[in-house]
Protein backbone atom coordinates (compact mmCIF):
# COMPACT_ATOMS: atom_id res chain seq x y z
CA UNK A 1 0.00 0.00 0.00
CA UNK A 2 1.36 3.08 -0.96
CA UNK A 3 1.04 7.01 0.23
CA UNK A 4 0.25 8.79 -3.04
CA UNK A 5 -1.09 11.76 -1.27
CA UNK A 6 -0.20 13.90 1.66
CA UNK A 7 -2.60 16.93 2.69
CA UNK A 8 -1.47 19.02 6.01
CA UNK A 9 -3.32 21.69 7.38
CA UNK A 10 -1.26 23.92 9.84
CA UNK A 11 -2.90 24.91 13.26
CA UNK A 12 -2.11 28.70 14.06
CA UNK A 13 -2.80 28.56 16.90
CA UNK A 14 -0.36 28.16 19.97
CA UNK A 15 -0.70 24.83 21.65
CA UNK A 16 0.68 21.18 21.16
CA UNK A 17 -1.84 20.32 17.99
CA UNK A 18 0.54 21.49 15.38
CA UNK A 19 -1.47 20.71 12.18
CA UNK A 20 -4.16 17.83 10.61
CA UNK A 21 -3.55 15.56 8.03
CA UNK A 22 -5.37 13.59 5.59
CA UNK A 23 -3.42 10.55 3.80
CA UNK A 24 -4.38 9.23 0.71
CA UNK A 25 -3.47 5.37 -0.22
CA UNK A 26 -3.02 3.68 -3.43
CA UNK A 27 -5.16 7.13 -5.10
CA UNK A 28 -8.05 5.56 -3.58
CA UNK A 29 -8.48 5.12 0.29
CA UNK A 30 -8.19 8.41 2.17
CA UNK A 31 -7.93 8.91 6.16
CA UNK A 32 -8.63 12.14 7.67
CA UNK A 33 -7.99 13.67 11.07
CA UNK A 34 -4.18 12.94 11.63
CA UNK A 35 -2.96 15.09 14.02
CA UNK A 36 0.64 16.25 14.12
CA UNK A 37 1.14 17.05 17.85
CA UNK A 38 4.48 18.34 19.33
CA UNK A 39 5.22 16.11 22.75
CA UNK A 40 8.12 16.08 25.31
CA UNK A 41 10.28 14.07 22.77
CA UNK A 42 9.38 15.77 19.52
CA UNK A 43 6.80 15.57 16.88
CA UNK A 44 4.35 12.50 16.71
CA UNK A 45 1.55 11.80 15.28
CA UNK A 46 -1.79 10.67 17.02
CA UNK A 47 -4.41 8.88 14.36
CA UNK A 48 -7.85 9.51 14.31
CA UNK A 49 -9.73 8.43 17.47
CA UNK A 50 -13.30 8.29 18.83
CA UNK A 51 -14.50 8.34 22.46
CA UNK A 52 -16.21 5.83 23.91
CA UNK A 53 -19.02 5.56 26.23
CA UNK A 54 -16.56 5.11 29.32
CA UNK A 55 -14.88 7.70 28.40
CA UNK A 56 -11.51 6.08 26.69
CA UNK A 57 -10.55 7.64 23.28
CA UNK A 58 -10.08 4.51 20.33
CA UNK A 59 -8.56 4.64 17.26
CA UNK A 60 -10.79 4.08 14.88
CA UNK A 61 -7.86 3.96 12.13
CA UNK A 62 -4.37 3.35 12.60
CA UNK A 63 -1.02 1.07 11.22
CA UNK A 64 -0.72 -2.41 12.43
CA UNK A 65 2.79 -2.99 11.94
CA UNK A 66 6.17 -0.98 12.77
CA UNK A 67 6.94 -0.86 9.10
CA UNK A 68 3.81 1.14 8.07
CA UNK A 69 4.26 3.28 10.81
CA UNK A 70 7.17 4.43 10.41
CA UNK A 71 6.49 5.01 6.87
CA UNK A 72 3.46 7.28 7.37
CA UNK A 73 5.28 8.92 9.71
CA UNK A 74 7.84 9.73 7.88
CA UNK A 75 6.07 10.80 4.91
CA UNK A 76 3.64 12.94 7.12
CA UNK A 77 6.38 14.67 8.56
CA UNK A 78 8.73 15.31 5.54
CA UNK A 79 5.32 17.21 4.06
CA UNK A 80 4.98 19.03 7.22
CA UNK A 81 8.45 20.63 7.34
CA UNK A 82 8.33 21.29 3.41
CA UNK A 83 4.95 23.05 4.46
CA UNK A 84 6.62 24.94 7.08
CA UNK A 85 9.70 25.58 4.74
CA UNK A 86 7.23 27.22 2.36
CA UNK A 87 5.73 29.54 4.78
CA UNK A 88 8.94 30.31 6.15
CA UNK A 89 9.74 31.74 3.07
CA UNK A 90 6.38 33.54 2.39
CA UNK A 91 7.28 35.03 5.15
CA UNK A 92 10.86 35.96 4.08
CA UNK A 93 9.66 37.68 0.54
CA UNK A 94 6.83 39.81 2.54
CA UNK A 95 9.30 41.23 4.70
CA UNK A 96 11.48 41.65 1.50
CA UNK A 97 8.76 43.16 -0.56
CA UNK A 98 8.21 46.16 2.25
Amino acid sequence: MLITDVRIRKIEEEGKMKAIVSVTFDDSFVVHDIKIIDGLNGLFLAMPSRKTPNGEYRDIAHPINAEMRRSLEEDILAKYQEVLEEQEQEQTEKEEDI
